[in-house]
C-alpha cells in the first residue's frame, strides 16, 4: 500500500543526523539550512537532547494528563525566565496547528465573540481553524471556509479599526515574522498599536510564535522588538528540535476554566524533556550570524532583496527559484526552503550553525547562479 501522495518531495532519503548535517542512504552529506521547517534548533542529534530523552524514556515515557506531571511546570517556568515574560501559563499540545487552534478557541471562551481577523499572506496551519485564518484559499476546504474570518493588510490601521468597530472580533492574530508567506513583517508602530485595540474592543492578541520563537528570530520571541503583552504566544517547531511538541502561553489576565481545553499526548513526559534546555547565547548568536549573512548577501548583485531576521532569513531573486533550489540539493547537496513567493529561498538552518556553513552556501549558490 502507497501513502497517501500529497507532498512535493526532493528525490533524498536521509537516514542520520548530526548538528547541521544529514546523510542519506548512500552517505552523502547534505548541508541543512531548512531545519524540517525551522524545527531544528540545537542541531540533529545533539548529544545532551539524545541523553536526556533516553534517561526519559528509560523512566517514563507517557501518561496522560490524569496525572500531575511536574515536568510542565519545569517547562513552563523555564520559558518564562528565558523569554522574561511575566508569569504566562503553559498549556501543552502537539504541534503548532494544534497550538493555533487553541489559541483560536481560548480567545472565543475568554471574549465571548467568534470572529478572526488575520493578515494577508498569514499561514498558521492546516487544521480547521488554523487554516481558516491561513491566507491560501487552495488549502481552504468548504468545511474550514465556515470560520468567520476577515483579512486584512500588515500595516492598514484604518481597515483594522472598520473591522473592530463591528464589534464581534474575539482575537487579532499575527505572525512578527511571516514563514511561508515570504519573510515579511508588520511595522514597529502598527504592532505597537494592538495594545490600544487589545484595551478598547476587548480583543484578544495572539502573537504566532510557531516559526519564530525559542531565539530564531535574535530574540526569544520575535514579537519581543515590538511594545505589547500578547493576550496568548503559540509555540512548536524549534521547541522541541524535531520532537513532536507545541503549546500556547496565556496572559495571566486569562483565568483557566476545568474542561475548556485537553490533549491525550500533549505534555508528556518525554516532550517536556525535549523542549527543557538552557539557552547558551544564541539568541544573541542568531543576530551576529544574520549581520554574517546579509553582508554576504549584499555582494550578489543577482539577490534582489535580503529579508527576515536572525536565523530565519530569505533570498529574494527576480526569477522562479525551484530550479536553483534543485540545484543546490543535487548538484551542492544543500537543502533550503521555498515560501508562497516563488522568487523567494528560505533559510531556516539549526541555530548552531556557524559563519563556514554560509561560505559553502553561497559559494555553491555563485555556482548555481
Amino acid at each position: 500500500m502507497k501513502t497517501f501522495d500529497v507532498y512535493n518531495q526532493f528525490d533524498v532519503v536521509p537516514i542520520k543526523g548530526k548538528d547541521v548535517y544529514v546523510y542519506d542512504e548512500f552517505n552523502n552529506k547534505y548541508l541543512d539550512l531548512y531545519g524540517g521547517h525551522a524545527v531544528i534548533s540545537i542541531g540533529h542529534s545533539e548529544k545532551k537532547y539524545v541523553k536526556n530523552i533516553t534517561n526519559q524514556l528509560n523512566n517514563i515515557g507517557f501518561y496522560s494528563n490524569a496525572v500531575r506531571n511536574p515536568l510542565q511546570d519545569k517547562l513552563s517556568n523555564e520559558i518564562n525566565l528565558q523569554a522574561d515574560l511575566d508569569n504566562y501559563k503553559l498549556f501543552m499540545c502537539n504541534s503548532g496547528a494544534e497550538a493555533v487552534e487553541n489559541a483560536l478557541k481560548l480567545s472565543s471562551f475568554y471574549t465571548g465573540k467568534k470572529r478572526i481577523i488575520a493578515f494577508k499572506n498569514s499561514f498558521h496551519g492546516r487544521t480547521s481553524a488554523a487554516v481558516a485564518v491561513t491566507d491560501n484559499k487552495y488549502i481552504n476546504s468548504e468545511l474550514n471556509k465556515q470560520h468567520n474570518v476577515s483579512f486584512i493588510e500588515f500595516n492598514d490601521n484604518t481597515k483594522l479599526e472598520i473591522e473592530l468597530d463591528k464589534g464581534d472580533a474575539c482575537a487579532i492574530i499575527f505572525e512578527s515574522i511571516q514563514g511561508v508567506g515570504g519573510l515579511d513583517q508588520p511595522d514597529e508602530d502598527f504592532i505597537n498599536g494592538l495594545a490600544y485595540y487589545q484595551k478598547k474592543y476587548q480583543v484578544s492578541i495572539i502573537a504566532d510564535e510557531v516559526q519564530s520563537g525559542f531565539c530564531r528570530s535574535g530574540q526569544f520571541f520575535a514579537f519581543q522588538k515590538f511594545n505589547i503583552q500578547p493576550d496568548i504566544i503559540t509555540i512548536a517547531k524549534g521547541m522541541g528540535n524535531g520532537f513532536p511538541v507545541g503549546g500556547i502561553l496565556v496572559n495571566p489576565n486569562i483565568h483557566p476554566q476545568k474542561g475548556i481545553l485537553g490533549t491525550t499526548y500533549g505534555g508528556n513526559h518525554l516532550a517536556c524533556v525535549a523542549s527543557l534546555r538552557k539557552k547558551n547565547n544564541i539568541c544573541k548568536k542568531a543576530l551576529e550570524l544574520e549581520s554574517y549573512f546579509k553582508n554576504i548577501a549584499s555582494k550578489f548583485s543577482s539577490i534582489k532583496k535580503v529579508k527576515g531576521r536572525g536565523l530565519m532569513l530569505g533570498i529574494e531573486f527576480d526569477f522562479d527559484v525551484s530550479e536553483l533550489r534543485s540545484k543546490l540539493v543535487y548538484e551542492h547537496k544543500i537543502f533550503t526552503g521555498s515560501s508562497s513567493n516563488k522568487n523567494l529561498i528560505r533559510i531556516l538552518p539549526p541555530l548552531s550553525i556557524k559563519k563556514n556553513h554560509f561560505d559553502i552556501f553561497f559559494n555553491a549558490l555563485n555556482k548555481s547562479l
